[in-house]
């Protein structure tokens, strides 16, 4: 079930919020095993099948972290971390065998000569989310920071259906305080509006603007797979589409997560924060999938001894986390290559400010900021043309394409007397003839994509002054600051009837456009 599609906003979504409050008054618990089912419900429409692989890596990692737990208020701690070891190998074998079996089969083909066959395997929904979900939860206790064991909170825990299938990864103690305050089984009219507003924001960058940019990156990437030389202007449309089209799509259900769970009551933890405004690379990984960065962070950068053993074994620690975040992403060598790029960023980024502390050189004002802005955006697009590739071929033609490598054609309409063919080999034959895509038809969404990503506030922004997030509550820092003056706090949103009446028009015709592409998943559902 999709969060845009018209069984879950008039069927699905209504009668659990009915029956969570209805239910709320008489029994809390009662309540949120509801909620429990129906996310399973919710997991269920996608394929039954991997409803009972879902409930056994619940049942197995709760029994191992209450063990754990068990030995180690016991002070049997050698036990736990034994216990802790086994459940983290069990877990990552199960990930291991859904999602990276065939990749590596394909890869000792390729590099052994020999002709294994493919094994015949479905990658479950959401399997990356739930499993790291619940390897943190397992290292938390075993950390004595989660100590609650109520199995239900534990089962609406990891399979709360806003988070389920793409996210944020979830902690214990960010949401068991939730599940066990009265006053989350109990409707909320702000909530439910803010929540609904985000809905609708999230929903608005989905319908209007990420499944529109596929038009212009799907054709253009398709073509260069089956042997099309792409040239500048068609490799840059190509991917600076796609780039605008996975942002506002991660964008989007990141939003639509935050204000579905909102209306339940319940903060989810934010995890998207206008990373494209980002300055460097360390911040682009403090914005973009925040809870992914935070996890890699705690749970292996950390581990493997993080900075505190000098620079050289600093810069192994990041590659390695970069290279496994890369193949968290996608079983694919293009996928470990992106990593790999931003461990060759990460490096780089950390080595010019240690550069810059030692030369006492300070920030810059606004000019340096912007060059440092555009030399990221830069590098980040760069890397995207990888992890949307399906093979090297296809991401090294897009490469040399936006170098100018392969040449330049420009649309036919601006042939004329102002470009010397001589001195460049410039053609006018448009865009290339398999994409599909106009010759100028891209220039305006882009240009629009780009513009509203830099320029407008974002949804937290936007509704800020609400606390629709974790960190809002708790009071954590993040890049992005609430906006207290200026045209940003303009657009800062209020409940009103100027608000609600255009808001319900504009959401009518979300519905209505809906129709043409309820279909359309998630881009982070394949990961």
């Amino acid at each position: 079930m999709l969060f845009n599609s018209y069984s879950f906003i008039f069927i699905f979504l209504p009668i659990v919020l009915f029956g969570m409050f209805w239910l709320g008054r008489h029994n809390h618990l009662l309540a949120a095993l509801w909620l429990g089912i129906a996310s399973l419900t919710f997991y269920a429409v996608w394929d039954t099948r991997f409803v009972l692989l879902l409930l056994a890596s619940v049942a197995f990692n709760y029994g191992a972290g209450y063990w754990i737990g068990l030995r180690r208020s016991a002070g049997q701690g050698q036990h736990a971390k034994i216990t802790l070891i086994v459940a983290i190998t069990i877990n990552l074998l199960l990930l291991g065998y859904f999602k990276y079996v065939n990749f590596f089969i394909e890869s000792g083909n390729q590099i052994f000569g020999t002709d294994i066959g493919a094994l015949n395997i479905i990658l479950p929904l959401g399997i990356s989310f739930f499993t790291f979900t619940q390897i943190a939860f397992l290292v938390d206790v075993y950390r004595g920071i989660a100590r609650e064991y109520n199995f239900i909170h534990y089962l609406l825990f990891v399979t709360y259906f806003p988070h389920l299938i793409a996210g944020p990864v979830l902690h214990h103690k960010q949401m068991m305080p939730q599940f066990s305050n009265p006053a989350t089984y109990r409707i909320n009219p702000e909530h439910v509006a803010v929540g609904l507003t985000i809905f609708i924001l999230g929903l608005s960058k989905k319908v209007l603007i990420a499944d529109n940019l596929s038009e212009y990156a799907t054709p253009v990437f398709e073509a260069v797979r089956y042997g099309q030389v792409p040239m500048l202007v068609e490799s840059w449309v190509g991917a600076l589409a796609y780039t605008l089209q996975l942002y506002f799509d991660f964008s989007a259900y990141s939003d639509m997560a935050i204000g579905l769970s909102l209306m339940f009551n319940v903060r989810l933890p934010m995890n998207f924060d206008s990373p494209y405004k980002a300055t460097s690379i360390i911040d682009f990984w403090r914005r973009w999938h925040m809870t992914l960065s935070a996890f890699l962070r705690d749970y292996l950068y950390f581990p493997l001894g993080g900075n505190r053993k000098g620079p050289a074994r600093r810069y192994v620690n990041l590659m390695a986390t970069m290279l496994l975040g890369g193949l968290w992403h996608g079983a694919g060598w293009t996928f470990i290559v992106w990593g790999g790029l931003h461990g060759v960023y990460l490096m780089i980024n950390h080595g010019w400010r240690e550069f810059k502390v030692r030369m006492g050189w300070g920030e810059g004002g606004w000019l340096a900021k912007l060059f440092a802005g555009g030399l990221t955006f830069f590098a980040v697009v760069v890397a995207w043309v990888f992890f949307r590739s399906e093979n090297f071929k296809t991401a090294w033609a897009m490469i040399y394409g936006m170098a100018g490598i392969n040449g330049v054609s420009l649309p036919e309409s601006w042939q004329g007397g102002w470009v010397d063919a001589s001195l460049y080999p410039v053609t006018f034959d448009g865009l290339i003839t398999a994409s599909s895509v106009p010759s100028t038809e891209w220039f305006l969404p882009i240009t629009l994509g780009l513009a509203a990503v830099w320029l407008l506030p974002n949804v937290r922004q936007i509704t800020g002054s609400f606390k629709p997030t974790w960190e809002d509550v708790e009071g954590v820092d993040t890049p992005t600051k609430i906006p207290q003056s200026g045209f940003a706090k303009w657009l800062c949103w209020k409940p009103s009837i100027l608000t609600a009446i255009p808001g319900g028009v504009f959401f009518c015709l979300l519905l209505f456009l809906l129709g043409a592409n309820e279909s359309s998943e998630f881009l982070y559902f394949q990961f």
